[in-house]
């Protein structure tokens, strides 16, 4: 339905997307995740029509809309900082662009009541003024103010960032079920990890305005196509020249980048064997600090002089303390490696 081709954007001598080449199909949650600075807003910005490229070409349906201007492109945006008018009540606010394109009366009031009902909002909270309502009513109506125009497409720019963590999570599951039942093409734009991966059908992830990789919430977790991409995506230890030589004859190439995330490192008691009749998979470590995390606790070690993150049921956690000498074993088959091989 979208399709972004060779897609380039410079201001000045700053080049915020290098050659964007990205497809987005029909009724996806499609998620634009990476750092600040990376481009995923100038990407949306660029296909809602508030910025033109220097290059390349935007599609959607089939159609060129490279030049086309933001209201004739069928999109609706929500931004970060909602954009309401506070001297407006709340049917008026999600009411307004129906006044523009001179919807009749009538018809406004029935679609914006209807849309109303979808996102949440309460009959008796459209009368009230946006100022007399919390963040997430807030968020409400400027989702509804983008639905009420009944645009083929739904962008989102950072909508729950002004939120507070509870409600971030609360929303989230709104969003995803609105979006499901609507079943509007959606853009969402996030710097959250945590949000991309429980949301989306699938995640463009770039930096420095290129891309990384795309892919679905596992794809994109499990099978990490680059180092930044494993480093950014939830959490991993970057092992050390010496922790990669020390697991080099479990199958880990020594002389390439690697990385494993917690969950595929475990802690076993520590014995007097030699580390080899241990698993070839197991380094001598030192427990430097626990941080419970309710089913789990996240063990920080020093193995092979260097951090090495563990992951573990905290009813085995709950028998190592801080400074216990221990064994980590990692899975090997479960680590990243990135680089020529050695």
């Amino acid at each position: 339905m979208i399709r972004f081709d060779a897609l380039r954007v410079s201001f000045d001598d700053h080049v915020a997307l290098q050659g964007l080449d990205l497809d987005i199909g029909e009724g996806e949650f499609f998620t634009l995740l990476g750092p600040s600075g990376c481009g995923k807003t100038t990407a949306l910005r660029s296909l809602a029509g508030f910025v033109e490229p220097t290059s390349g070409t935007l599609h959607i349906d089939g159609r060129d809309v490279t030049r086309v201007p933001s209201e004739r492109r069928g999109v609706g945006m929500v931004f970060q900082s909602y954009a309401l008018f506070p001297s407006m009540s709340v049917r008026e606010n999600i009411a307004f662009g129906l006044s523009v394109q001179r919807v009749p009366r009538d018809e406004q009031r029935r679609r914006v009541d209807e849309v109303a009902a979808q996102v949440g909002l309460r009959p008796q909270q459209l009368t009230r003024g946006v100022a007399e309502l919390s963040g997430g009513q807030q968020q409400r109506v400027a989702i509804a103010r983008a639905l009420v125009l009944q645009p083929r497409i739904l962008l989102l720019d950072e909508p729950l960032s002004n939120l507070d963590a509870k409600l971030r999570v609360q929303l989230r599951g709104e969003l995803q079920r609105l979006q499901r039942e609507v079943g509007i093409t959606t853009v969402y734009v996030t710097h959250d990890q945590e949000e991309a991966l429980a949301l989306s059908d699938r995640i463009a992830v770039l930096s420095e305005g290129r891309l990384e990789q795309v892919g679905t919430p596992r794809e994109i977790y499990e099978q990490p196509a680059s180092a930044f991409v494993c480093d950014f995506i939830g959490e991993a230890t970057h092992l050390s020249a010496e922790q990669r030589a020390a697991l080099a004859g479990a199958g880990v190439d020594a002389g390439r980048d690697a990385w494993v995330r917690p969950e595929h490192v475990s802690v076993t008691a520590a014995d007097d064997r030699d580390p080899a009749e241990s698993g070839s998979g197991d380094l001598p470590a030192v427990v430097l600090s626990c941080a419970y995390r309710g089913s789990t606790t996240l063990v920080e070690l020093e193995a092979a002089g260097a951090r090495l993150l563990a992951s573990v049921p905290s009813a085995e956690a709950a028998r190592v303390e801080v400074g216990d000498r221990v064994r980590a074993r990692v899975e090997v088959s479960a680590v990243h490696q990135y680089g020529a091989a050695a």
